[in-house]
């Protein structure tokens, strides 16, 4: 017996999560369930978390939730609740297998069966965000080596157990070489640790092309959370429908479980919506627990039901379907199905190792770390770079000098081009002019010295090596 926490949700979220707990429980899934409320309700009463703490303990207690959509009220500063939860409980994978129903179901991919693999709690989502001048705001892609590591592993380690071939890593790491570069350089060391499963790296952009012609082509695919999130609603939708789509979100100690779709509150109440998504969802959740048996049950069961054309409204159609029917309906004929096989769709297997037990990760030994420049970002509203080159020499200490200026990446000083357009905002590279290292202090200077020259510094990063190896980007056409 195992204790879950669930929440009900918002718009169609109650219907399909009783729908889905009668089908799990009549298939013999052996649960306890606390129930706490989330979403609307909790935002509107004036929490723009759209939780409360009691809900936190209960689910950190019981360690599993299943989760049907929320509806996050527009405006008000109110924050996503799967944002939040993945980020508090350090849900670092988002799992999204994405499968073909085809011919019942209409897709241009009737050979589709992927599983995209997402990291879930850094990269742009961070959400550390600021407006540094009147022009120019920005936002921070943070991508950190335990973030890569547990996530790829995760990626590896999925393929093993359930006997995938290959894992595909998508990244830009052409252009961001330090944030993507890290990603795809962690997915090359770890993949040399499982040398029966084939590994391979693409582009994003040609990646997502792929995914979008020929989809069979791939197994599991991993990636950044920016585009885990894109490019796995792509794939659900390529199957057929974003409806029938479930995901598991993996931590180190608990783990969430939901549909991918929303809340639709415009079939909130008619007993129409189909709960296939949070049905996959909830399969998830009981191979994550251990009750593979059951998991199996209820999966084979679906397919069986998909494949008998018992369709909801939201994928029936003539010719194909045989009977359009409720969310209730659809629920019962998915009972009166436990312990059949689909024919033409593929049976499933589950077994006890499809639970997957990773190690956590370890912090490896420090590098050498070298401070040896700094940028300093400044507002200025001029518009050429030479001016602005003259003006910042000004602020230049014993030691250290300008070497570059650039505007949006763009090197624009020195030997910048007039075509090129730039904005307010300014990087300002300093170097060692002497060979040497730079010094806190020699910034502390150059700050104080560009203070006093009227300068506006609106941020600095500093120039590091690590062992030896340069760990910043240079300017574009540098």
């Amino acid at each position: 017996m195992t204790r879950i926490t669930i929440a009900k949700g918002d718009g169609i979220g109650p219907e399909i999560m009783e729908a889905t707990l009668e089908i799990i429980k009549a298939a013999g899934a052996q649960l306890e369930i606390d129930e706490v409320e989330v979403g609307e309700k909790v935002y509107l009463a004036g929490n723009t978390a759209g939780i409360d703490k009691s809900a936190w303990d209960i689910i950190r207690r019981n360690k599993v939730f299943l989760k049907a959509p929320i509806t996050t009220p527009q405006g008000g500063g109110y924050k996503s609740l799967n944002v939040t939860t993945r980020k508090f409980l350090g849900l670092y994978a988002n799992v999204r297998p994405c499968i073909s129903l085809h011919p019942f179901v209409k897709t241009k991919h009737p050979q589709m069966d992927i599983v995209i693999i997402r990291e879930n709690e850094e990269d742009l989502y961070a959400g550390i965000e600021h407006q540094q001048t009147d022009e120019v705001v920005q936002c921070l892609k943070l991508i950190s080596r335990p973030g890569c590591e547990k996530i790829v592993r995760y990626a590896f380690e999925y393929a093993k157990q359930y006997g995938r071939k290959k894992v595909t890593c998508f990244t830009k790491d052409n252009i961001m070489k330090q944030t993507d570069g890290l990603f795809h350089q962690v997915f090359d060391e770890i993949a040399r640790e499982y040398p029966d499963i084939e590994n391979e790296h693409w582009i994003i952009d040609i990646g997502a092309a792929k995914v979008a012609d020929t989809p069979e082509y791939f197994d599991v695919i991993v990636m950044p959370n920016l585009y885990g999130d894109v490019l796995s609603d792509v794939a659900a939708q390529i199957t057929g429908s974003v409806g029938l789509a479930g995901s598991a979100n993996i931590g180190e100690s608990c783990a969430m479980f939901e549909a991918i779709h929303g809340s639709a509150p415009r079939r909130a109440g008619q007993n129409v919506a189909n709960p296939s998504g949070l049905l996959q969802g909830a399969v998830m959740m009981l191979n994550h627990i251990g009750q593979t048996t059951v998991a199996e049950k209820v999966q084979n069961a679906w397919l069986k039901t998909i494949e008998d054309g018992i369709h909801t409204y939201d994928i029936y159609k003539e010719g194909v379907s045989k009977q359009c029917v409720t969310t209730t309906e659809f629920a019962q004929a998915v009972i009166a199905n436990l312990g059949q096989q689909p024919s033409t769709l593929k049976a499933v297997h589950y077994d006890q190792e499809t639970v997957l037990t990773l190690p956590k990760y370890q912090r490896k030994a420090a590098a050498k770390k070298e401070l040896v420049g700094v940028d300093l970002f400044v507002h200025w509203d001029g518009y050429k770079a030479d001016e602005l080159a003259e003006k910042i020499r000004q602020v230049s200490v014993p030691g250290v000098e300008l070497s570059m200026i650039t505007n949006r990446g763009i090197k624009v000083w020195p030997e910048g081009f007039e075509e090129t357009f730039c904005t307010d905002h300014w990087r300002c590279r300093f170097k060692p002019s002497n060979g040497a290292g730079v010094t806190k202090k020699q910034i502390i200077e150059l700050l104080e010295k560009a203070e006093m020259q009227g300068i506006d510094t609106i941020k600095t990063e500093n120039l590091y090596t690590f062992n030896g190896k340069q760990a910043y980007s240079l300017g574009q056409g540098q």
